[in-house]
This record gives structure tokens, sequence and C-alpha cells, in this order.
């Protein structure tokens, strides 16, 4: 039996994005996941995966720390002899593509969202890019949407790529929630983790500007805090917001359902994503959106049909729309909601990444 390789700097990211595809994979192939371990390591164990922790030191840029990935890809890799591997994120992408090239093992890559690294261009940067073209060179790349592979093309940094409508996402997990609404309340709710780079501060700007003119609205947060990142926000400064009454922390969940379903609308005024996972499964559950004209975000909501498009770092038209939403009737929401699930049911359901994913290893091998 063929052995392929899943490698992500998570493996709650691999349980929690990809279990259709590794269920899918499962059928056919061995199937041996390489992550860091948390919970969802034996999770993955239970479905039939075979297992091995690797070092990655997620957000870090310290050389010591990365040239031990890329030695312990190297190990494992040699050892586990794979016949092609699948990587996700940016440190899988560079330093297992890396062992996969000595190896002679060949990779599809995955491009999920090009992150703090290219938003703001730095000396960081410039070395991402040299590295990514390294370790490129021979692979296969899917990208999350067309303005980062054009990136990547215009650079020069790839050659065989493909585009997939974000990580795909399970319909029939994802749908509507009954819910029966206890207060007049109008909930808006925010799903990132807390960095200043997902729109945070221009969501507590609009937040503040909609209270002065609405009593019954509230602004809710949800995410992890604390992130190894350059633009995460203190924890102390969330608490700061909450104690002024602008928002709701409500820490994290392994429950979104319930917490997208509870809420009236999503909001996500990011600055880029990949193509974000969390406006696709709001609309699947058949919410209306906010998010900025971005890529990554831009693709899933269609202005004026299933949600609103605003300006990026712009917390008075973020407001705007906000407020366009918080006027509409209940109808109307209702009906928005049920458009971006009709979208997501025919541009993003997780059988078309699937399917491009097996059509693509099977090329290969």
């Amino acid at each position: 039996m063929k052995r392929i390789i899943l490698s992500s700097n998570t493996s709650w990211s691999i349980y929690n994005y990809r279990l259709g595809l590794v269920k899918e994979l499962l059928k056919f192939y061995e199937v041996i996941v390489v992550a860091p371990k948390d919970k969802y390591s034996h999770e993955l164990i239970k479905i039939g995966c075979k297992y091995y922790d690797i070092f990655i030191d997620n957000k870090g840029t310290n050389p010591i720390n990365d040239l031990k990935t890329f030695q312990q890809y190297y190990k494992l890799y040699k050892k586990l002899k794979p016949d092609i591997a699948l990587h996700f994120t940016i440190k899988s992408n560079i330093y297992g593509n890396f062992a996969c090239n000595l190896l002679d093992i060949p990779v599809i890559n995955n491009v999920t969202g090009l992150g703090t690294v290219f938003i703001k261009e730095s000396f960081v940067t410039k070395m991402v890019k040299s590295m990514y073209k390294l370790a490129f060179k021979n692979s296969f790349v899917f990208f999350q949407n067309y303005d980062d592979k054009e990136i990547f093309v215009k650079l020069n940094l790839v050659k065989n790529h493909d585009v997939l409508p974000g990580s795909g996402i399970d319909t029939e997990k994802f749908q509507p929630l009954k819910t029966e609404k206890k207060d007049n309340i109008f909930r808006f709710l925010l799903i990132a983790r807390m960095l200043w780079d997902k729109g945070i501060g221009e969501y507590i700007e609009a937040a503040k500007i909609i209270k002065l003119k609405y009593k019954n609205v509230e602004f809710l947060l949800l995410g992890a805090i604390g992130i190894d990142n350059p633009t995460a926000i203190p924890k102390e400064k969330i608490l700061e917001w909450e104690k002024e009454k602008i928002i709701k922390y409500l820490g994290t969940t392994d429950n979104i359902k319930e917490k997208i379903a509870y809420t009236d609308c999503i909001v996500l005024p990011s600055y880029r994503e990949g193509t974000s996972r969390t406006l696709l499964e709001a609309a699947a559950i058949e919410k209306p959106i906010v998010t900025t004209n971005v890529p990554g975000c831009k693709g899933v909501v269609e202005d004026g049909v299933n949600g609103f498009l605003c300006n990026v770092k712009d917390s008075i038209d973020l407001a705007d729309k906000m407020e366009k939403i918080l006027n509409l009737s209940e109808e109307e929401r209702k009906t928005m909601g049920k458009k971006g699930r009709e979208k997501v049911i025919k541009e993003f359901d997780e059988k078309i990444v699937i399917e491009k994913y097996m059509e693509a290893i099977k090329d290969i091998l």
C-alpha cells in the first residue's frame, strides 16, 4: 500500500480542517500525520492514522529552532520513506519540502495564506520569498485564492500550481441550527486569533460608533489570546475593552457551530486571508457576513447578496456596513444567510477540495 504523509504546524488543524481528506485517503493509502503533539493527535490515531510528533516553532524566526525542525523532517522522512508528502502551513511547506527535495520525495504543498510576513514588507519577507522559491522548485502547490497564486507566479516562486476553494467545508456538518432567541439583543461576532491583523482594532472602533446610536447591540470576540505573533493583542488590552463594556470576550471553543448559531452576524475585518474558514462556516450556517474587500475574504461574500464588503483598515466604513446589517429586517437577513449557504455549497464544499487532491495525488503517483 502506498504511504502518504500529511504535515502541518498542529495536529488540531489537520483534524479540524482536513478530516474529510484524511478519511478519503485512508480508504486507499497508509496515512501518516507528522505534526506537533496536541489533544487531536490521538483523535487522528483513533481514525486509523499513524502519528509522529515533530518540533515546529510556529511563529518564531530563530534559525536554530528552524534548523532543528528541518533536521527532524529529514530524519523522519528518511525513516518513513513516504511515496508522497502533503504539506500545510509555512514551516511545513518550507522545511518539510527541503527534506523532500534531498530525499527525492514528491510533494503537494498548500499555501493556506500569506500572513503577516507578506502584509508588512521587511527583510524577513525577502528571506521567506527566497526560501519559498528554493523549497517549491520541484513541487506542486495548491493556493487558496487567485490573488496569492498571482503573487507567487509574478515573483517566479512556483511552477506547478492550482487553486482550491480554501480548505473546503463539510456542508452536512455545518448546517443552520434551530435557535430560539430569548432577548432582543442583536449580536455581532468576530472569530479569529487575537491579532491586530485580523482587524480587531477596527472592530472595536466600529463598535464604539454603533454603541452611540443603538442600545440593544452586543459585540463579541472569540479566539485565542497569547499567540506568538508580532501582531498579537495583549490579554490586558482585551480585558480593558471588556471592562469598558465595548466587547464581550468568549475565550475559545470546540463547538464553533453553536457560537455562530446564537449570533446575528459574523464580522471579519481581516487585512488578508488564504480563504477564511470562519467565513465559510458562518455562510454554511446561513449567517450574514461583514468582511473586508481583500484576498481570502472577498471570495466568500458577494456584496449585498450574502453580506457586505468594507474597506480594509477603515473602521468608519466597517461601522457603516455593520449598521446596514443591523437595519435589515429579520427576513432580509435570513435571505442573505440562505444565499450564503447556496454559495458555499456551489463553490466551497470540501468534496471539491478532496476531489482535486485525489486527482493530484493520482497524477504524481
